[in-house]
């Protein structure tokens, strides 16, 4: 991968094709104005000249303006303000990268999980606030929402059932004490008290 990026600098590639190289260990995404299909056909050539080939079924050539990509486990291209409902270019946590981490909460909130509330809270916090580290960048509010909701549920069904609570167990466990006096981080920062 570092003889095809060298080979790319060294031959004026990214001039030639208007394009730059994101790569990180062996992925990459090359962006260009206009010149993707030589700018493929040039990294084809120089990934089989290297003994390398391209996944095939990962290799694809999209238009940023219209069409999503993933990368990194980032999802790129279109996407609509909230505030404004304006179209924008930008990137968001992918959803397989938002499922990936409501697994790993899920997996963590087991009934076999034992271990004092301090730790099983500490282990959550230290899964969210690394996920949180690496997805910070872009557009991630929506996904912080979705996992701050998931979050508060399977922390109140985990609560509920090693405190064997009979009912739903919103009173006992209401999204102010989890992500308050429990301890839980909240992606999209601490509840704010309502003003009088």
């Amino acid at each position: 991968m570092n003889r095809m990026l060298k080979g790319w600098k060294q031959t004026k590639r990214g001039e030639q094709f208007q394009a730059r190289i994101v790569s990180y260990a062996d992925d990459f995404v090359i962006l260009s104005r206009g010149k993707a299909d030589e700018a493929l056909g040039w990294a084809r050539g120089a990934l089989t000249r290297l003994g390398l080939t391209l996944n095939e079924q990962k290799t694809s050539i999209r238009n940023a303006r219209e069409e999503r990509f993933g990368f990194l486990g980032y999802t790129f291209g279109p996407h609509f303000s909230r505030r404004t409902g304006r179209e924008y270019i930008g990137c968001s946590p992918s959803k397989k990268s938002v499922n990936r981490i409501k697994e790993k909460v899920g997996e963590h909130l087991t009934p076999g999980n034992t271990a004092p509330w301090e730790e099983v809270r500490d282990r959550l916090n230290q899964k969210l606030r690394g996920w949180k580290a690496y997805f910070g960048y872009g557009s991630p509010t929506k996904a912080y929402e979705v996992l701050d909701e998931h979050v508060e549920e399977r922390v109140r069904h985990f609560l509920k059932r090693r405190h064997k609570v009979s009912s739903r167990g919103t009173r006992e466990f209401s999204m102010k004490r989890i992500f308050g006096e429990l301890g839980v981080l909240r992606l999209r920062g601490p509840l704010h008290e309502a003003r009088p």
